[in-house]
């Protein structure tokens, strides 16, 4: 389908803006057009629709255990990333966070580290292999790294851990050999141990049962996704992941993003390395 020629009419765009607004939080405004349209088509086709407003009566009334809703949920969400992304980050978790965030506590306690979205895994992985090369007092603690994403095909193909070589390219020789084994295509596996270390679960940051799984938690790794949200979307996700930090917990969100912008609940804490956000005591 060529560009001048929309899938849906504006009015039907309109109602689907709103529509998935309601389920995801995620604003789609115009400049994103062809992109909704595009997938709208593929899922219009894969379901037999033969219109919008017939595949939208499908989502509405025939579609009881919402399949085909995380179906499209999962084609409009945007799933790119690679390991050690912002590696910075996650040198700021081993240098300044975890070692505040111990004191005073007892060896063997819990730490948990939440990655969401985590995407297909690149980055609760970087956080695992960053803490095992680079943060000596790992084996003293009980490090919890809890993943999440509201697509369910990318955490299978994150429970999966196969990567071709491209998402592998900011890591050394070194660690690809350590923590990975190649496959018979050309791809790369992580090792069992670190595939069975990460819980990945679907999650939903605008559905409130959702995210009260998460409690306690000491880091936030929320990178690249309140930008895809409208205000009243932002301010409802910000209070979702303060509530789910512990007091004095920490949250990391992407190098363009400002927490400052968008709520006053945290605080700004600056680190040799990032900028990052803090739940007050």
């Amino acid at each position: 389908m060529s560009q001048s020629a929309p899938a849906v009419q504006a009015g039907e765009f309109a109602r689907f803006q709103e529509m998935f607004y309601q389920k995801t939080g995620i604003v789609f405004g115009e400049s994103k057009r062809y992109f909704v349209d595009r997938r709208l088509t593929e899922r219009m086709s894969a379901t037999g629709s033969k219109s919008f407003e017939d595949y939208l009566m499908l989502l509405r009334f025939r579609d009881p255990n919402a399949e085909e809703l995380q179906n499209l949920i999962n084609v409009m969400t945007v799933n790119e990333t690679y390991f050690y992304r912002e590696k910075y980050q996650f040198q700021c978790l081993s240098e300044a966070l975890l070692p505040q965030l111990v004191q005073g506590r007892r060896r063997g306690d819990p730490l948990q580290i939440w990655s969401m979205p985590c995407s297909t895994g690149e980055e609760p992985y970087s956080i695992a292999i960053h803490l095992l090369e680079s943060w000596p007092e790992v084996d003293h603690w009980d490090v919890r790294i809890l993943a999440s994403d509201i697509d369910t095909r990318v955490l299978e193909q994150a429970r999966a851990g196969i990567y071709e070589a491209r998402s592998l390219q900011h890591l050394t020789e070194d660690l690809v050999r350590r923590y990975f084994t190649p496959t018979r295509d050309g791809n790369w596996r992580i090792i069992a141990n670190l595939r069975r270390s990460i819980e990945f679960r679907r999650a939903n940051i605008t559905e409130v049962a959702d995210v009260q799984q998460y409690r306690d938690i000491d880091v936030i790794f929320c990178r690249n996704l309140l930008i895809y949200f409208d205000e009243a979307s932002r301010r409802r996700a910000t209070e979702a992941l303060f509530d789910s930090l512990r007091p004095g917990g920490f949250i990391c969100l992407g190098h363009s993003e400002s927490m400052s912008r968008m709520s006053s609940l945290f605080e700004a804490r600056k680190f040799p390395d990032a900028i990052v956000y803090q739940r007050p005591f």
